[in-house]
């Protein structure tokens, strides 16, 4: 080899090294530290807005105007100083589906962005700028084309303004648990959710002991988690609303339907309230908004402090490929 070509090597090299060290970088996978919100579309805002607020008891600290007017197009509802929960005043994308979206934190928007397009996500080109809430965010679809936001909050965003306040005594729960929507085919989802963004397997549950109703997976660096909800056609409005839904943590779940029931907005709910046990041991109460969206209140522990054992049932066959 001529000192001439040894040259050229060594500077293409050179070269080369910086290059491989930041895709390599950018490949790697930033932190996702829990659920930030979970948003849902509705028909009638108003009625939404009184069913989180007067019945539910969590106060709106934000909202987003329709373009050129002064409708509101977003309400947010806090949960606790880093979950709420946003409510869209406008008609669903894929009617009767009322969920709009989910979003996830995490420590770095731009290095997942990078990530997520190495793992060959779909993201949004260039560099995200901030949201009208003053926060760092982008969008991606997962399998079932459901949109899935990531957000990085910061130091002047509403978020962060807005810290230890609306946040009243008469909300019944201060923590999302979980959030869960529907999927199509397992497989897809986990390798999506699991092998690319990190998620680990929890639980797996069954509401007949024959096949498979859900999959729950933790988020990689925190405690909250998603939960698949595996099905079969066809899918009607009433799947939709209590498939899709929020999981709100309580302590008594009894306790929350002795408040609800006390509540003047419970005669407008018009619907019964009953606390059960779930096929993961523990107590929950389903409460569903104007639109048959579900918010589940559940208690953390089982009801005799024992987990309940992952089902071994079949998974359903794939609705898509």
């Amino acid at each position: 080899m001529n000192k001439f070509r040894a040259v050229l090597i060594l500077t293409a090299a050179l070269f080369a090294a910086p290059l491989m060290a930041q895709a390599q970088e950018n490949a790697t996978r930033p932190k996702i530290t829990g659920i930030s919100h979970i948003a849902f579309y509705v028909s009638d805002l108003k009625k939404a807005q009184a069913y989180w607020h007067d019945f539910l008891g969590f106060d709106q600290y934000f909202e987003l105007k329709k373009p050129d007017s002064d409708e509101t197009r977003i309400a947010f509802f806090k949960v606790n100083d880093t979950q709420h929960i946003e409510l869209f005043n406008e008609a669903p994308v894929a009617p009767p589906n009322m969920l709009a979206h989910i979003c996830f934190h995490t420590d770095d928007i731009e290095k997942m962005r990078a990530y997520l397009r190495a793992n060959g996500i779909k993201t949004p080109e260039g560099k995200g700028g901030k949201t009208k809430a003053g926060d760092y965010a982008f969008m991606v679809k997962d399998p079932d084309g459901m949109l899935v936001e990531f957000v990085q909050s910061l130091p002047d965003g509403v978020e962060a303004k807005t810290a230890g306040q609306f946040e009243p005594k008469t909300r019944v729960s201060d923590a999302i648990y979980h959030v869960g929507f529907l999927v199509g085919n397992s497989a897809k989802s986990m390798d999506f959710y699991g092998r690319i963004l990190g998620f680990q397997e929890t639980w797996r549950g069954s509401s007949d002991g024959k096949e498979l109703s859900w999959i729950n997976m933790r988020v990689p660096d925190g405690v909250d988690y998603i939960e698949l909800m595996l099905y079969r056609l066809p899918l009607t409005k009433g799947n939709y609303g209590t498939k899709n839904h929020v999981a709100l943590s309580v302590p008594d779940a009894a306790a929350v339907v002795t408040e609800l029931q006390s509540r003047p907005a419970f005669k407008d709910y018009g619907k019964s309230l009953a606390v059960a046990t779930g096929k993961n041991g523990k107590r929950q109460v389903n409460i569903f908004d104007p639109d048959g969206s579900r918010a589940e209140v559940m208690e953390p522990k089982t009801v005799d402090g024992n987990p309940v054992p992952s089902s071994t049932a079949p998974l359903p066959p794939n609705v898509y490929e």
